[in-house]
């Protein structure tokens, strides 16, 4: 059989479900998951295996109206990762429908000229009538190859919509070793992987407003890794919350991130955290590069 290889850029807006899809996608975790809209902000490629075909999937930003600086950068990032791509997948949350944001995407999407697929995800959560209804609607809009049913996180659908994709990329070489499953850096996984403990256990305590910042990431002689991250919040107050009382959240946030990398690095990691308050730290220029997003004036 020829092997097949190519591009899927997943858009869509905020909370939509994108990297819950790439993961169940991909078969394991690439992509950081919360329930905080916005939390991917770069732009991570998760390789899926489906028969002879390697589906590079983008795990894009969510796409919103953006008001600061990195807003935009995430915005360009995600439209960048849509100019490259062999295909578009527009993820649609069935359960809040159409939006403004979504309008706002779907209007430009009708001037890509590349195979868009739609994917309506949570679909678990919607009477069949209303699924209908909006995958016509949309069906009016865009030129779609296909549109799927699924459930990310129950990955119903999951299993056609890979084989489709699979079935839609260009015929070509793979661009990956076959157990690769994501072109992330290890440093750049463990700040995503900090970054998702700090949404999980703060929840709406901790603005969106942090980062992280991997200043150090040592390889050890025993084979371990020494990694030493800053947490970068706005204020004294973000400040106190991070840390909790006596340093217990802290504690706890680098606890549970450690355990994570360990298993998805395959080997002991020593994980050193503090916080640092810097107002200002959305216009540090090597910040964006260590996360992966591109400086946008």
């Amino acid at each position: 059989m020829t092997e097949r290889c190519g591009l899927v850029a997943v858009v869509g807006a905020p909370n939509a479900g994108k990297s819950t899809l790439v993961n169940a996608l991909v078969g394991q975790k690439v992509a950081i998951v919360s329930p905080k809209a916005q939390t991917t902000r770069t732009r991570i490629m998760g390789i899926a295996i489906e028969g002879e075909a390697q589906i590079l999937l983008l795990d894009t930003p969510g796409i919103f109206e953006p008001k600061r600086r990195l807003d935009r950068a995430m915005v360009a990032a995600a439209w960048g990762g849509a100019a490259e791509a062999d295909l578009i997948a527009l993820v649609v949350d069935a359960e809040s429908g159409s939006s403004r944001r979504l309008e706002a995407m779907l209007e430009t999407l009708e001037k890509r000229r590349e195979p868009k697929f739609l994917v309506l995800n949570k679909v678990d959560l919607v009477k069949k009538e209303s699924l209908l209804a909006l995958a016509s609607q949309l069906g009016e809009r865009l030129a779609l190859e296909d549109i799927f049913f699924v459930s990310a996180t129950s990955g119903d659908g999951v299993a056609e919509l890979k084989q489709a994709l699979a079935a839609r990329v260009p015929e070509g070489p793979w661009h990956f070793p076959e157990d690769q499953v994501s072109d992330a850096t290890d440093r750049m996984l463990a700040a995503e992987v900090t970054r998702e403990q700090l949404y999980l256990q703060l929840h709406a305590e901790l603005p969106y407003e942090s980062a992280i910042d991997t200043e150090k990431f040592e390889e050890r002689k025993d084979g371990s890794v020494a990694i030493h991250q800053q947490i970068l919040v706005g204020r004294d107050s973000q400040k106190a919350i991070v840390l909790g009382k006596g340093g217990t959240r802290i504690r706890a946030i680098g606890e549970a991130a450690r355990k994570e990398l360990a298993q998805l690095l395959g080997r002991k990691v020593h994980l050193f955290l503090h916080v640092k308050v810097n107002p200002k730290w959305e216009e540090d220029r090597g910040l964006y590069r260590e996360i992966g997003l591109d400086w946008v004036e």
